[in-house]
């Protein structure tokens, strides 16, 4: 799908051309935005504006040599973008081509970071004055929704900490399967904002010399910068309820093996006991006693009981 954006007056607003063909919507177009977009798009792209469209496997090369480079089309941004779809966070890359009067973005999936400058845009709340500018827009609101990612994980993980920490009826198995998400969503997350960081850098080296522009730029890095430290505070605090489950867990199975080893230990004397006087010897004496059979039974019982009178004593019960 191809859509059109415009800037006028200083805002992003969106081409509502659907009635013409969009070879004449893409020539007055400052971003286009091509979300999955099929073969007769890229061609179409490919024609009009003179420029190779990035297949999506070259787009996810993980090289800095690929990722971020200048060629006679335009400056090339290949950036990491997270989406979330049933319930897990993947990385997405977005290809940026900024040309000297048009930008271009290329994705193979619809991201959340577009929808909202799209809808921004309908409400006229995206100011731009030049190309340059839609695109450091992206980035920054990229990093606005990682910032509030962030929070997100940091609240899911306050309950998974209420969980391990001092729910006594928790499902620990659960709290771990929880805490493996979180930590994969956190380390996504700090992928993307280190290869924005890349971004930023190269940007910086070859943008314009807008001031302005630039100094969004250096924000946007310095933010990143405290995000990044707490991406670090997640990743030692999943860590360590991590580590504070497989301990909870450990101790309860050490308790069922305390208990099973007690009882094999009590049970032992009277088992032995039993074996004893289950032998068919002709000359056992005991077997004529009178009382044999009950002080049998006393002597089982009382081996039985001072082995867990014993171990109650001193405290392992």
């Amino acid at each position: 799908m191809l859509r059109f954006f415009r800037i006028e007056d200083g805002l992003i607003t969106e081409m509502d051309g659907s009635q013409e063909p969009p070879a004449a919507r893409l020539k007055q177009a400052d971003w286009i935005d091509a979300c999955e977009p099929d073969e007769a798009e890229r061609q179409i792209l490919q024609e009009l504006l003179k420029t190779d469209i990035p297949e999506f496997d070259d787009v996810e090369e993980i090289e800095a040599s690929a990722r971020c480079f200048v060629d006679q089309a335009g400056v090339h941004v290949h950036s990491l973008f997270l989406n979330l779809a049933e319930g897990r966070h993947n990385t997405v890359s977005v290809a940026f081509i900024l040309q000297n009067k048009r930008l271009i973005t290329i994705r193979e999936s619809e991201l959340a970071d577009f929808r909202l400058i799209r809808m921004r845009a309908r409400r006229g709340q995206v100011e731009a004055r030049s190309v340059a500018e839609i695109l450091v827009t992206l980035l920054e609101q990229k990093v606005e929704n990682h910032a509030d990612g962030l929070e997100d994980l940091h609240r899911q993980l306050e309950e998974v900490s209420y969980l391990v920490l001092e729910d006594e009826e928790a499902e620990l198995d659960e709290a771990i399967n929880r805490l493996a998400r979180l930590e994969d969503s956190n380390g996504k997350t700090r992928l993307c904002l280190m290869d924005t960081q890349r971004n930023i850098s190269f940007l910086l080296r070859h943008l314009s010399k807008d001031g302005e522009q630039r100094e969004t730029l250096r924000e946007i890095n310095r933010d990143i910068e405290t995000l990044m430290s707490h991406t670090t505070f997640l990743f030692d605090k999943i860590n360590f309820l991590m580590d504070s489950t497989q301990g909870f867990i450990n101790i309860e199975q050490n308790q069922i093996i305390k208990t099973f080893s007690i009882a094999a230990v009590v049970f032992l004397p009277p088992t032995l006991i039993a074996s004893v006087y289950g032998m068919n010897f002709k000359h056992m004496p005991e077997l004529e006693w009178l009382l044999g059979y009950p002080g049998a039974i006393v002597l089982m019982v009382s081996a039985g009981f001072a082995p867990y009178w014993y171990f109650k004593r001193k405290g392992w019960l």
